[in-house]
């Protein structure tokens, strides 16, 4: 069979034997033990080394990011590596932590097992605090020169403005999902304009309890994927789950854990909800500009139905509502 010579192609027909001959370029001896990972924007897997420790391998999805960003990212986590952060880290081989095989691009990590955080357990909450403020004076030392910026543009704006070009929205709901829109927007730029001004520096993007494992006392935190710059908060509010009677002690015990190393300005309390708002949108857009890969369809089967859409506008009139409500209260705020 012809091999494709479209990257895209190639990617969305990636097959074991691209997985096991790439990783042996860089001189690992496979023993074809091979597990797809939980991971739908790249195509990550588990790869079994001939007497050694399994590696974790990342192949890039073509278009998303240059090389030059992706480089900026794995800088990144070694720098925090460097300051015994427990962060998983990309592994350099011939000079570098990003590898060509074929049409891919592709990356390979140590391998950490381990379980999602328990939102409930404070300790943890706290750890969880530390290792974010650790991140976060690391992220303030510099800049990034070829990663985004997290924006009201382009979280909210451009991929509202991709869901009604491209038809994603039921004709008969464009009116009210327009409509809510409108609200939604001037509900964020007030939310923005109460916090500012607002200090952006490195964040990790995606931080959520999927990206943290926790094996035994140990945490490794995964995937720096969306690592860009922004607000603090953005690494926080995540871990934040209930209502809002639930999350108050939850808010109290990560920052307590966070003002240990950095200090955190309140002000960007009012932009939790904003910021939840605008991954809701970017989230609708991010399935839709990737309904036609194969791997999505299967794994979000849902998207793009009528009741998929409906309980979307129900969610954010539900954010509208809840971004006119008072911020979370915190004991320094």
């Amino acid at each position: 069979m012809k091999e494709p010579s479209d990257p895209v192609l190639a990617y969305q027909s990636l097959q074991p034997g691209d997985i096991l001959t790439a990783v042996e370029s860089l001189g690992f001896r496979c023993d074809g033990r091979l597990l797809a990972l939980n991971s739908y924007e790249n195509r990550v897997y588990q790869v079994g080394i001939e007497g050694g420790l399994p590696v974790v391998v990342k192949f890039y999805r073509p278009g998303r990011w240059s090389d030059a960003a992706i480089l900026e990212e794995h800088s990144f986590t070694l720098e925090l590596a460097e300051q015994e952060i427990p962060v998983v880290a990309p592994l350099a081989r011939n000079g570098t932590t990003l590898h060509t095989s074929g049409l891919f691009r592709f990356s390979v990590s140590p391998c950490h097992g381990g379980r999602a955080p328990e939102l409930d357990d404070t300790k943890l909450q706290q750890q969880l605090g530390r290792l974010v403020a650790r991140i976060h004076r690391c992220g303030e030392l510099t800049s990034f020169a070829e990663r985004p910026t997290l924006d009201i543009d382009s979280f909210g704006y451009a991929p509202h403005a991709y869901l009604l070009d491209n038809g994603f929205i039921p004709e008969d709901l464009e009116a009210a999902y327009d409509s809510i829109a409108d609200h939604l927007f001037t509900n964020i730029e007030a939310c923005f304009e109460r916090a500012a001004p607002t200090r952006l520096l490195r964040i990790h993007g995606d931080f959520h309890p999927g990206n943290v494992l926790v094996q035994e006392q140990q945490l490794h935190i995964v995937d720096f994927d969306d690592t860009r710059m922004g607000p603090a908060v953005q690494d926080i509010w995540m871990f934040l789950s209930g209502d809002r009677n639930e999350q108050t002690p939850q808010l109290e015990k990560l920052l307590e854990g966070y003002e240990e190393f950095r200090h955190f300005d309140a002000r960007e309390l009012y932009l939790v909800e904003a910021l939840r708002t605008l991954r809701i949108i970017h989230y609708a857009a991010w399935l839709a500009r990737r309904h036609e890969d194969p791997a999505f369809q299967v794994a979000f089967p849902w998207f793009n139905t009528r009741r998929y859409w409906d309980e979307h506008v129900l969610s954010l009139r539900e954010q509208a509502a809840l971004m006119e409500e008072p911020p979370l209260s915190w004991n320094s705020f």
